[in-house]
């Protein structure tokens, strides 16, 4: 019987919401807001999972960073933090 692998969407939302939990924690260890380009280069890109060329063109206001899954993160000016979002079909 050859089974079928379905991707694991749960797996990589849990993956975002691992790397936005990590710059919220970072911010209150620190006492300190972390600035956009500081979560992405420290946070995000060492991470492995960012589409560099997707997040560069379509990053827009407010910032999102685009996974190389269907998954990213964007930021939330009011909260000054980054949750999930899905850019990918469903």
């Amino acid at each position: 019987m050859i089974e079928d692998k379905k991707p694991d969407y749960m797996a990589m939302i849990d993956k975002a919401w691992e790397l936005s939990n990590l710059v919220r924690e970072c911010v209150k260890k620190e006492g300190r807001e972390v600035p956009i380009q500081e979560a992405v280069e420290t946070y995000f890109l060492p991470s492995g999972l960012i589409d560099i060329d997707k997040t560069n063109k379509e990053s827009g206001s407010p910032p999102k960073v685009f996974f190389t899954n269907p998954y990213g993160l964007q930021y939330r000016p009011e909260h000054k933090d980054w949750i999930p979002f899905r850019h990918g079909p469903v």
